[in-house]
């Protein structure tokens, strides 16, 4: 990632969880947090799959394991 995008998604991030906190209280920003970690993660392994890196065929072809319906 970029050094810029990783600064502005930080901030935007930081000014998400600071919103929640200050008026929604604690539990809004934990909620919040786990959101975004969730988000994170999601679009990590989304943007690994689309980049190559991650290969989900095995996963998603309904008859790679040479089973046959009858």
């Amino acid at each position: 990632m970029n050094k810029g995008i990783a600064i502005s998604v930080g901030m935007a991030a930081g000014i998400a969880l600071g919103f929640a906190g200050a008026f929604g209280g604690f539990n809004a920003f934990i909620i919040v947090l786990i959101m975004a970690l969730v988000g994170a993660v999601v679009g990590a392994v989304v943007g690994a799959v689309i980049d190559g890196r991650i290969n989900v065929t095995d996963y998603v072809s309904g008859r790679s394991n040479g089973r046959t319906d009858r």
